[in-house]
């Protein structure tokens, strides 16, 4: 029997292969929640588990939407969630000493997470709309740097660094792919190191103390440093294949902070060791990788800078929190898509799957 006469018409063009793979992930995601809560359900494998659900159909409608329309609505979503941003800084409910959400009664919504994939959106849309001649120009540069800047700009000010550099990393990588000339890459780095010094006077105390923390840990184990040292001894101590499923002791016994959100790669790692480490990344990997090759079949430009953008978003994300647990990188606030308890980093890396797939749908119907 013809397997197109089974399946209705929408399903037969979803990468079912991929979406199962970010499928395992969230599942092995509840067992390290599940694991991190001593052995229950709650308060975060549940919780998790359903708003995993829902994002994967929020994935699978995105995917029906298609690269033209994705493309419609590149700057008016750009536009929209600027005027959040604008708003957070208003009327934004204060968490943790910072004020990133919008209280929406039956949500909190964190405007500053969605600006992730969607800086990708617009900046890709800004270069598809430029002509080839210009691109060496002033005029292909200083907009996007609006349009990056801006946002990111509302986003430190909550303050968020972590979301901030994702945001500047995503646009800066669509115009690195878009070919912009490399020595303004190579003037930018030398610029930033040059204004390294008065940005970290203007930083807050603790994001001050975290980049100084990240040099010598070992300088304050019992307070700034504590985070990293718990989050190094817990991944040491898992070995190749782990103390087992529910045997962490870093974890279980409170040692390790955050052990279900920022760290929760640490949690994994003192359970399933190496080999549980290994698999996890190479699985995201797979991931990327699946991003990367509808970058390479995509006819036109919008949807290869978009779909290169979004793989990339998504690789940032899991790179990121991994340096950041291995004391690597300074500790951002960067959580681990799709493991990580918390619904906006999840959310972000679904709605980019959903476009992937939108972009992946429409290069296979032309």
């Amino acid at each position: 029997m013809n397997r197109d006469s089974i399946v209705p018409g929408p399903l037969q063009h979803i990468p079912w292969r991929v979406l199962s793979l970010v499928a395992a992930i969230g599942a092995f995601g509840l067992v390290v929640l599940y694991s991190a809560a001593g052995g229950s359900m709650t308060p975060w494998a549940l919780s998790q588990g359903v708003r995993f659900v829902m994002f994967i159909g929020l994935a699978i409608m995105i995917s029906w939407a298609g690269e033209e329309r994705l493309k419609k609505a590149a700057f008016p979503t750009y536009t929209i969630l600027v005027v959040l941003l604008l708003l957070v800084e208003l009327f934004g409910f204060v968490g943790g000493g910072s004020r990133r959400w919008l209280d929406l009664g039956i949500i909190r919504l964190q405007p500053s997470e969605l600006m992730k994939p969607v800086i990708v959106l617009a900046v890709a849309r800004f270069y598809d709309l430029l002509p080839a001649g210009e691109l060496r120009s002033w005029s292909a540069i200083w907009p996007p740097a609006l349009l990056i800047g801006l946002p990111a700009a509302l986003v430190m000010a909550q303050p968020d660094l972590g979301t901030a550099l994702m945001i500047c990393a995503g646009g800066i990588t669509v115009g690195f792919l878009a070919g912009l000339p490399l020595r303004l890459f190579g003037g930018a780095a030398l610029a930033l190191a040059a204004a390294f010094p008065i940005a970290l006077s203007m930083m807050h105390d603790y994001q001050r103390d975290r980049i100084e923390i990240f040099l010598s840990p070992e300088s304050d184990p019992l307070g700034t440093g504590y985070h990293i040292i718990q989050s190094k001894i817990a991944i040491g101590s898992g070995g190749i294949f782990g103390k087992g499923f529910l045997g962490g002791t870093q974890s279980h016994l409170d040692y390790l902070p955050e052990r279900h959100t920022d760290f929760v790669f640490a949690t994994m790692a003192e359970e399933w060791g190496l080999v549980g480490g290994v698999l996890l990344i190479l699985a995201f990997m797979l991931v990327v990788r699946w991003g990367m090759r509808v970058a390479g079949r995509a006819r036109r430009r919008f949807a290869r800078l978009t779909a290169a953008g979004l793989a990339t978003t998504i690789f940032f994300y899991v790179a990121i929190n991994l340096m950041m647990v291995m004391g690597l990188a300074p500790v951002v606030g960067i959580p681990l898509p799709l493991v990580s308890f918390g619904g906006s980093a999840m959310m972000t890396v679904l709605i980019s799957l959903g476009m992937l797939m939108a972009i992946a749908r429409s290069t296979r119907w032309t």
